[in-house]
């Protein structure tokens, strides 16, 4: 298995070998792809920084298109790419599914409109002849998130003690960092091409995660229930304290405050019918996020 990354890979990744390069590089890129049977597209700049919005253009939408251009020149049978269930909704009232689509004010928020935008390249590229395949994770956790990601960033806040509260009304849908990898293996050998399977595990809502995973710790649920026009109200003033200053906000940061006004729920039941995709109980990915950043202070 080769592997395609700026910098090596972990011993747990098992890559027979490594080419340092950057998905934006697209002469690197079509190095990388030469002579594989398969390729996996799993490079994108997840985050919800407004620093990092020319990043997300460059590397969701620019290394995407690069991706399937040396693809389509030099002839890999199949092509997966990462998505995100952020392409696919959420809905109102319902856990949303492959039929679904974001509304437009949230394909304001960069990382939604270029993830999107990176989809339907991918799609269209399939609806030309390319094998093309799209799994969309819902929030995955798990240990070994060193950076990390938004996801695994909200965990270790609350390790941390930084979360007081939480969003009334707000929910995730969370699922195992082990198990998305299993269902990008499932959906490299069984998914249909032109074709987009949501990853995920279960619905819930975000004062019950907060609660799994303070458990693990053996610490006492929260009690701070806060309604979200409050803590938008407040991820405003933040925002515009730290373009005053010339900083990114740490905590209530805007577009993510945005995007907890309705349950983030999404339902795996194509993945599960399609390609035989199971997912763990949320409760232990969130207590093994829990304990890993609880252990790597």
């Amino acid at each position: 298995m080769r592997a395609f990354c700026r910098s090596e890979p972990p011993p747990e990744a098992r890559a027979s070998e490594w080419m340092a390069g950057d998905v934006t590089d697209a002469p690197a890129v079509t190095r990388a792809v030469a002579g594989c049977d398969a390729v996996v597209h799993a490079a994108a700049a997840y985050s919800y920084a407004r620093a990092d919005w020319p990043l997300m253009e460059a590397v969701n939408v620019g290394g995407t298109r690069n991706v399937l251009e040396a693809v389509a020149r030099d002839g890999a049978a199949r092509l997966l790419v990462t998505s995100s269930s952020a392409t696919c909704g959420p809905v109102p009232g319902r856990a949303a599914t492959e039929h679904d689509h974001p509304t437009a004010w949230e394909l304001r928020i960069p990382y939604k409109r270029t993830k999107a935008a990176a989809e339907r390249l991918a799609l269209s590229a399939a609806a030309q002849g390319t094998d093309v395949v799209c799994v969309n994770p819902t929030t995955v956790l798990g240990p070994g998130d060193r950076h990390p990601t938004p996801s695994g960033k909200m965990i270790r806040d609350l390790v941390d003690g930084r979360i007081a509260g939480y969003i009334s009304g707000a929910g995730v849908n969370v699922v195992a960092v082990e198990d998305v990898a299993r269902g990008h293996a499932l959906a490299l050998s069984h998914g249909r091409s032109g074709e987009r399977y949501i990853l995920g595990g279960d619905d819930l809502w975000l004062r019950d995660a907060f609660a799994l995973a303070l458990a693990a710790l053996g610490r006492k649920p929260l009690r701070v229930a806060l309604p979200w026009s409050l803590v938008y109200g407040a991820a405003l003033v933040v925002d515009a304290l730290g373009r005053a200053r010339g900083r990114e906000p740490q905590l209530l940061v805007r577009d993510e405050v945005a995007l907890a006004r309705q349950p983030l729920f999404f339902s795996s039941a194509k993945a599960a019918e399609e390609l035989g995709y199971t997912s763990r109980p949320s409760g232990e990915a969130l207590a093994s996020a829990a304990r890993w950043f609880a252990s790597a202070r």
